[in-house]
């Protein structure tokens, strides 16, 4: 199937572009630039990742509506709470419905280069704080894809149902370079090993069994 991927330059989403090109057709990856503190080294990272599998990458700025977001992940590193996914306070970090944008315009996009579905890395550790991340949601946004575009537009998310150490270790299986993804909330040269990402990335890798490489502060 001919599709566009969601690439935000992370382990999750890397993955999944690696997989989409086992698996399908990707036409391109799309990138979003919305104001976030860790964006300008994902966005890098994510190029890297699309050019070394030969697929043109497509970077969306609508950072204008950070102006209008209430978020800790766009208001700078010292917002960003200390903790793992579980925890209440790490709620901070979500971006009021920000899949749902993304996958709006993905949509749109999709079905004016003329791909069949889009492809979305959520998965299963998502769900504790980011309601746009579970099943429900997804099968809701997948209707209004289908029901809202002529060629019924496919929202694809293989790992909806999969753990971080799952992912890890099918990126491993498909030789993804992990060196070059980045997850940290904070968004300095170094992951900080202290917000819920840094900690769910490094565990992932320590339980899969996958040499990390990523350089933390702690």
């Amino acid at each position: 199937m001919k599709c566009l991927v969601l690439l935000s330059g992370g382990v999750d989403s890397t993955t999944a572009l690696h997989w989409a090109c086992r698996e399908h057709e990707p036409l391109a990856a799309l990138s979003f630039r919305y104001g976030s503190n860790h964006e300008e080294r994902e966005l890098a990272c994510a190029e890297y990742q699309a050019r070394a599998l030969g697929i043109p990458h497509c970077v969306v700025d609508i950072s204008p509506l950070a102006a209008h977001l209430s978020s800790a992940l766009l208001s700078g590193a010292a917002a960003i709470p200390s903790g793992d996914y579980g925890e209440e306070n790490m709620r901070a970090t979500v971006v009021p419905f920000r899949n749902g944008i993304f996958l709006s315009v993905a949509a749109g996009i999709a079905e004016s280069r003329g791909a069949k579905g889009v492809v979305i890395a959520a998965h299963a550790g998502d769900h504790a704080i980011y309601p746009d991340c579970r099943e429900p949601f997804m099968r809701a946004m997948e209707q209004a894809m289908k029901q809202g575009s002529y060629e019924g537009v496919q929202l694809l998310r293989p790992f909806i149902a999969m753990s971080k150490i799952q992912i890890v270790e099918l990126g491993a299986q498909l030789n993804v370079d992990f060196s070059q993804t980045y997850s940290c909330y904070c968004g300095g040269e170094k992951h900080c090993g202290r917000c819920g990402t840094c900690r769910e990335r490094r565990e992932a890798f320590a339980i899969a069994g996958v040499t990390d490489p990523t350089v933390y502060e702690c």
